[in-house]
């Protein structure tokens, strides 16, 4: 009978990028800023996406002196074409951009519910194809695709949002199995509701659609399914998605990393 194999013993591995390059999409805020510096300090050169040409500014400026660097790519994922070149020779990919519209499903506009497919889901195939072959070409990469508690749970007023998010669950998932044979690991990380501009805007919007003022749509909307009564901090989910890049899980793929608050355990 073979022995059990013994396991190293327990240490603290710091993430250092270093020579790596990363490309983080939404980077001009919220999580996708998040994300951006969080990978810069471990060393990574960051190539970060946006169509927010200030937002990217303010990034750069946050960016400064840290181990690694920020270089400003302004580009609307709607450019499929653009967007899978500016994914070539990356290692680390970062899917994080959305957008949200609230609204019942007859009234949801046809144009908006395109859009949003286009950029949360059509947009990270197109980014990932874009970046395997340099990952698979080197027999490294992570991609890290920031879905939401709305990948695995639906809400009502956002059709489009959960379809996208639940098709980038799948894309994530059949990226590791195809990733996995060349070093390639595919994730998601799912946090509830984050404090990001995006969320703040949904606030009026939750109002609209459900006929109550604003200042109850956090309490009795946002957060009724959360065990934990707060909304995410951007820094909390860059630090999920920095654990995905490191050694420590380097057997972590094909699955989501669930950060909602208890959500999902109802």
């Amino acid at each position: 009978m073979t022995a059990p194999r013994a396991l190293p013993a327990p240490h603290a591995s710091p993430l250092d990028l270093g020579g790596r390059t990363a490309l983080v999409t939404g980077a001009a805020g919220g999580i996708g800023r998040a994300c951006a510096l969080r990978l810069a300090a471990a060393g990574a050169k960051v190539r970060a996406v946006d169509r927010d040409a200030t937002g990217l500014a303010a990034l750069a400026e946050q960016g400064r002196g840290l181990a690694g660097t920020v270089e400003l790519h302004v580009l609307d994922l709607t450019d499929l074409d653009a967007a899978e070149l500016a994914a070539a020779g990356t290692d680390v990919l970062v899917n994080n951009a959305g957008l949200q519209l609230v609204r019942p499903i007859e009234e949801f506009p046809p144009e908006v519910f395109h859009t949003v497919l286009t950029v949360m889901l059509e947009a990270p195939f197109r980014l990932i194809r874009g970046a395997l072959p340099h990952m698979y070409g080197q027999g490294w990469g992570r991609v890290v695709n920031v879905s939401s508690v709305h990948g695995l749970r639906a809400s009502a007023y956002k059709s489009a949002y959960v379809a996208a998010k639940h098709g980038l669950e799948g894309l994530s998932k059949t990226t590791a199995l195809e990733g996995a044979p060349h070093g390639v690991t595919s994730n998601c990380v799912n946090p509830a509701y984050v404090r990001t501009p995006l969320v703040e805007r949904q606030l009026a919007d939750q109002a609209q659609a459900h006929g109550i003022p604003e200042e109850r749509v956090l309490s009795e909307v946002l957060l009724q399914d959360s065990a934990v009564k707060r909304l995410i901090e951007p820094e909390e989910v860059a630090e999920a998605v920095a654990y995905l890049c490191g050694p420590q899980a380097s057997f972590v793929t094909g699955t989501s990393l669930v950060l909602d608050g208890g959500w999902t355990a109802h």
